[in-house]
């Protein structure tokens, strides 16, 4: 039988557990077996050793970034947990599946990686829109601080933290940790230069440690249940389970957890349960909109970090976004960059008027104006805005789809130029 850890308390259209349901079903257990009970730096290794990788994207080893905040006596109080709840990335909903149906296991989770970390404040920085997340970890936190789970010597442990929810403002650059840091400060959402990384200089100055939702939800079920069967979940190299997504015109569109490296072929044909009818699949997204299409023909990759980079694409948030045949891959491709375009911060120049320049032209060559040097010119800025050449990784980003779409879909970008309007309208 296959486990579901993080969505085991999560049902279907219906509220989700309160203090009382949640702590019967093992909640708060990882609590009252860590605080004052086990050291700090005990948590963090038992997190490093259960290789547990972040969710958010990026996929950095979340016990190694704990690590790197130095001990309370070299660098005193205070530090910061900050959980990144922006969830912006077009595609994905996985975040908020969690932060509406098992609030509890949210609050639970920061209060040990808290504590591993030995920050006493914490903040839930959360997308905007999220009107009903917000309400129900706020009632959570109530319940909990009732409990005595939060607040000044939790259960006499002689540890203290307080949590508060922050509602984002709304743009898609929050989501990367040093702009979220700023935003949190109340400045404009302006990514900073790295190093200093924010472990060791982040919120307000202060070693701060920023994870995704699902990446820290993980977090008491290895203190319950350790290291050696958090990494038997997975399929192949990586620990755990994945909450994967699907969208488009797929029967089943929706949200599963499954284990880490589950081929994208059973997460489209099994869970998403295939194509409507009239539909077939052209193309995918892999994690969110600023990956790489994968074609048809790799279904059978292993969702996994490793497997989807070999493929050039990455596995980002586990979002899939489908593309059918009946899907103009330039309109797509224009979609998404009008996306980034405008979610750009401004702060450096090929962002900036580079985003927009593109979706000038393809805009263009949806409304047939395209001409023949313009995929060149969008080949030039696939390069002037790749990696390395911008303050942040908002640009490269959005280049993902653009690139892969030139490479996959060129007789589709030539034909627009040639019959001078979209073959799809």
């Amino acid at each position: 039988m296959m486990e579901t850890p993080l969505t085991q308390n999560i049902r279907d259209r219906q509220a989700p557990p309160d203090i009382t349901a949640y702590t019967q079903s093992g909640g708060y257990r990882a609590v009252r077996a860590t605080l004052g009970k086990v050291a700090p730096r005990d948590v963090i290794s038992a997190v490093t050793e259960s290789k547990l990788r972040g969710r958010g994207g990026a996929g950095f080893p979340t016990g190694v970034k704990w690590s790197l905040v130095p001990d309370p006596d070299a660098v005193p109080p205070p530090r910061y947990l900050v959980v990144n709840a922006d969830e912006m990335e077009p595609g994905t909903f996985k975040d908020r599946l969690l932060l509406e149906g098992d609030p509890h296991q949210m609050i639970e989770a920061v209060i040990v990686a808290a504590y591993a970390i030995q920050a006493d404040s914490a903040f839930i920085f959360l997308r905007g829109e999220y009107h009903l997340a917000e309400r129900r970890l706020q009632q959570a936190i109530t319940e909990a601080t009732a409990h005595g789970y939060l607040g000044t010597n939790i259960l006499g442990s002689g540890y203290n933290l307080s949590v508060q929810v922050h509602t984002s403002g709304g743009r898609y650059i929050c989501g990367e940790e040093t702009a979220l840091l700023t935003a949190l400060e109340g400045k404009r959402a302006v990514p900073r230069a790295k190093p200093p990384f924010p472990q060791l200089s982040g919120l307000w100055g202060r070693p701060t440690v920023v994870n995704n939702v699902e990446t820290l939800c993980n977090i008491p079920h290895i203190i319950n249940n350790g290291a050696a069967w958090f990494m038997d979940l997975g399929r192949g190299g990586d620990a755990g389970t994945k909450l994967y997504g699907a969208s488009g015109h797929v029967r089943n569109p929706g949200a599963w957890e499954l284990p880490m490296g589950t081929p994208l072929r059973e997460i489209l044909e099994e869970h998403a349960g295939g194509m409507q009818p009239g539909y077939e699949l052209r193309a995918v997204l892999p994690g969110g909109a600023s990956t790489s299409f994968l074609m048809a023909d790799t279904l059978d990759v292993p969702m996994n970090f490793g497997a989807v980079e070999k493929l050039g694409s990455r596995l980002g948030t586990g979002a899939v976004i489908v593309m059918d045949q009946r899907t103009c891959p330039v309109g797509m491709v224009r979609n998404l960059e009008h996306f980034f375009a405008q979610e750009s911060c401004g702060w450096c120049t090929p962002c900036r008027d580079g985003l927009p320049w593109i979706e000038r032209l393809l805009a263009g060559l949806e409304d047939g104006d395209g001409e023949s040097d313009d995929l060149a010119i969008l080949e030039e800025h696939v390069g002037l805005l790749g990696p390395g050449r911008t303050f942040c990784a908002h640009a490269p980003g959005a280049m993902a789809p653009l690139a892969s779409g030139l490479r996959y879909f060129r007789a589709d970008f030539e034909r627009h130029i040639h019959d001078k309007r979209c073959p799809w309208r």
